[in-house]
């Protein structure tokens, strides 16, 4: 039995298309691929305006393709952060993700190529080695604040469009809101004439049951930092929504976080609970101000060793 943290959905249905008030509109998918770890969550959240995708110092925190959502005068813009594509391991997860990153790069109207302004590595050329012909890419340097000389990114620009013929390049930070704002200008050029998929308020196409477990994982790892194993991951039991006697509404949550070993079992729950106890208070904290809710999140840690090569397992737990 684990010892639980206690703090105080339909299927999705397909969008009806939307039209901005006063004629045309566009509308387009965005993709944003990347090896893991330089900055695609966080670029997704900034193009969005807010927190949907989840961001780690940890590499490959990223698991599922998730779209964001933001309209902006007459335009939608539809992006998807995908998984860092996986070159290291060949486990049944690691091929889940990497599935994914194909799927979407081939079905898009624009994609986002990330990389660390003035480095190119062997993982970066494994992701652009999957562009399809006739797919606009923007070469974005993001971590622009990292690079001390600026003038040491001509050679390497050169040496880039040597690699591809990107449409664009658009050196940036994803941390400063005129990069982002600039880069949502360049986005728009490439986006079709045609009605908006989503209506103007929606952020993303993902459930709440969804950004739950996602939310607890980015808790997970931010708070054990490079001792739990890329090999964990977060089940929502149940997620029910009731009247609040007290609040509008109100909340409740069930999680199990799925460890491999019964020492990473102990490494999460910590010292007399206090890790644990700290995770649900920060994913309750964060889950409360996205759902505006009232929110009582039980979190449970389990062992199921092999889960990460197991594909049956892996698609009872959600993964393609």
């Amino acid at each position: 039995m684990s010892e639980p943290h206690s703090e105080s959905a339909s299927p999705e249905a397909e969008p009806e298309p939307q039209t901005a008030e006063g004629g045309e509109t566009r509308c387009g998918l965005i993709a944003i691929v990347g090896k893991p770890n330089v900055g695609k969550s966080t670029l997704m959240n900034a193009l969005v305006g807010q927190k949907i995708s989840i961001t780690s110092r940890k590499a490959q925190t990223t698991r599922h393709r998730i779209t964001g959502i933001r309209t902006e005068g007459d335009t939608q813009f539809v992006f998807v952060d995908t998984p860092g594509f996986q070159t290291r391991h060949n486990s049944a997860l690691n091929k889940s993700l990497n599935k994914a990153v194909t799927g979407t790069i081939g079905d898009v109207d624009l994609i986002l190529f990330v990389v660390e302004a003035g480095n190119f590595t062997l993982s970066d050329a494994k992701v652009l080695a999957l562009f399809k012909p006739g797919i606009p890419a923007l070469l974005v340097a993001n971590k622009l604040d990292t690079v001390h000389r600026r003038s040491e990114l001509a050679p390497w620009l050169k040496g880039m469009q040597e690699r591809h013929d990107f449409a664009e390049f658009v050196p940036m930070s994803a941390k400063n809101p005129k990069d982002v704002a600039r880069l949502l200008q360049v986005c728009r050029g490439y986006l079709p004439q045609q009605d908006w998929w989503y209506a103007p308020d929606e952020l993303t196409d993902r459930s709440e049951k969804f950004l739950a477990s996602e939310t607890i994982r980015e808790k997970l790892f931010r708070l054990t930092g490079d001792e739990l194993p890329y090999s964990s991951t977060v089940v929502i039991d149940s997620f029910k929504e009731e009247k609040g006697k007290t609040v509008k509404r109100m909340v409740r949550i069930a999680a199990t976080i799925v460890v491999e070993r019964d020492g990473h079992k102990a490494m999460v729950i910590g010292k007399s609970g206090e890790r644990l106890k700290r995770i649900g208070t920060e994913a309750r904290q964060e889950l409360e101000k996205l759902m505006d809710a009232k929110v009582f999140l039980e979190i449970w840690v389990k062992v199921r060793s092999g889960w990460a090569d197991d594909a049956n397992r892996l698609r009872s737990f959600g993964y393609e």
